[in-house]
């Protein structure tokens, strides 16, 4: 009877989400590596009249992943929006398969590039078919839909926290492996080849599990649709706010704006984290490099712990400002990084830098009804797609210019963007106040 019983719940496992979050975002750390290694590899020997030799490599390498990330961003727009029409009319794992199948191509892609010696501009073409499979920006929602229809409005934060989690827990593994994996090379393939063979096969498992394993199911919750607060403190339930009978436009409209105005400067600052450290005077090796995506991984478990923490004693929009301030904090201090251990405390200071985003889509989610919830989420992340078409050319640009006197500048830039973020969610903030305040005099 037992092993039965350890069957059956096993594969009751294998059917939810959690395998599917874990393999995917796997393979994708260590598709990061391999890909940064490889650019650095292809661009060692590039050299430009009037400019020194490192200058030219930074130049070249920022140029092709501002080219490539703003391909992975603009071409999925359409087929993004496409599949979410698919997800609320009843095909909900539509986003998470197809998007996968792009996932695959691209690591596919790559592993050519390194074992025929292709030219590196193949990537492009490997970024649209990516895109045309809607990507991330698919891929991510679609995630999120399955988690919103497993859950109630009531622990829907927290669930999304813990997926959160669980992605970014693949991921601090996968980049703590993806350095070592990628100096093993046999004499007639080379360094990456077995990463990215690892990487491949992990994705592709990622793929079939989501055609033939994975479940969706979708939780009855005993509230009326909709009667979900927008920010509230969770350690005081008599302090609930009751919506109003229609979508506060208002409130999601600043959600959008905090939303834009934070993953502007995050996105823009870890664009250029990458070329960073290969510089002067950090320098990094394969190894170091994923040691320090381990670290911004990292930064989802002490996230989750965060929210943990927190959620008793502060309201929402206080939790999205502290991990505002938290990165804000952080990524200042990148800005005068000169060693390893000066960069692993710069990133000890965005312990809770991941909290606002999964925060936001989660009060987002909470203000539309389940049949619109794919496309809602959806639209959060074509903002940030726009957000990517902007801040990939203005922050690379930035950079290039900046590099010989001050490489650090577009951190302090970042910083910038970041408290121009909390202003929007500080506005929810005192409009709720004001709220709870009407609602107490009408009581009396």
């Amino acid at each position: 009877m037992t092993m039965p019983v350890l069957l059956h719940a096993a594969f009751g496992l294998l059917r939810q989400l959690e395998p599917l979050i874990v393999l995917e975002q796997l393979g994708s750390s260590l598709f990061d590596t391999a890909l940064l290694m490889v650019v650095k590899d292809r661009c060692s020997n590039v050299t430009e009249p009037g400019k020194s030799r490192e200058e030219s490599q930074q130049k070249a390498f920022t140029d092709f992943y501002m080219t490539y990330n703003l391909i992975i961003r603009l071409v999925p727009i359409l087929p993004a929006l496409l599949l979410a029409r698919l997800s609320d009319r009843g095909w909900r794992k539509a986003p998470v398969v197809v998007s996968l199948c792009g996932y695959l191509l691209s690591r596919v892609a790559l592993l050519l590039v390194v074992l025929f010696r292709l030219p590196l501009e193949v990537m492009f073409g490997a970024a649209v078919l990516f895109g045309l499979s809607g990507g991330f920006g698919a891929f991510w929602p679609g995630v999120m839909t399955l988690v919103s229809l497993r859950s109630t409005a009531k622990d829907r934060s927290k669930v999304m926290m813990r997926v959160e989690l669980l992605y970014g827990a693949a991921g601090l593994v996968g980049s703590l492996v993806s350095g070592h994996l990628f100096l093993l090379y046999s004499s007639s393939l080379g360094n990456g080849t077995i990463l990215l063979s690892v990487g491949t096969v992990v994705n592709l498992l990622s793929l079939l599990h989501s055609i033939f394993l994975l479940q969706v199911k979708q939780v009855r919750s005993d509230e009326p649709e909709g009667n979900s607060h927008l920010l509230s403190s969770s350690s005081d339930s008599s302090s609930v706010v009751e919506p109003p009978p229609k979508i506060n436009k208002v409130n999601v409209v600043l959600l959008f704006v905090a939303a834009f105005l934070y993953d502007f400067a995050v996105g823009g600052a870890v664009e250029i984290l990458g070329a960073f450290v290969l510089k002067a005077p950090l320098s990094w090796t394969a190894t170091q490099v994923g040691y320090g995506n381990a670290a911004g991984c990292g930064i989802f478990l002490t996230s989750f712990l965060g929210v943990i923490v927190f959620r008793r004693c502060v309201s929402d929009v206080t939790l999205i400002l502290i991990g505002m301030v938290s990165f804000a904090s952080g990524i200042y201090f990148m800005s005068f990084v000169m060693t390893t251990v000066m960069f692993y405390l710069a990133r000890s200071l965005n312990l809770f830098a991941l909290i606002p985003m999964p925060t936001i889509r989660s009060l987002l989610s909470q203000q539309v009804p389940a049949s619109l919830c794919g496309t809602a989420l959806t639209c959060l992340q074509l903002i940030l797609k726009f957000a990517g078409l902007a801040y990939i050319p203005a922050f690379t640009k930035i950079y290039q210019r900046t590099l010989e006197w001050f490489p650090g500048f577009i951190f302090i830039l970042a910083s910038i963007f970041t408290v121009l973020g909390m202003i929007p969610i500080s506005i929810i903030g005192c409009r709720l106040a004001r709220r709870r305040q009407y609602e107490r005099i009408e009581e009396d």
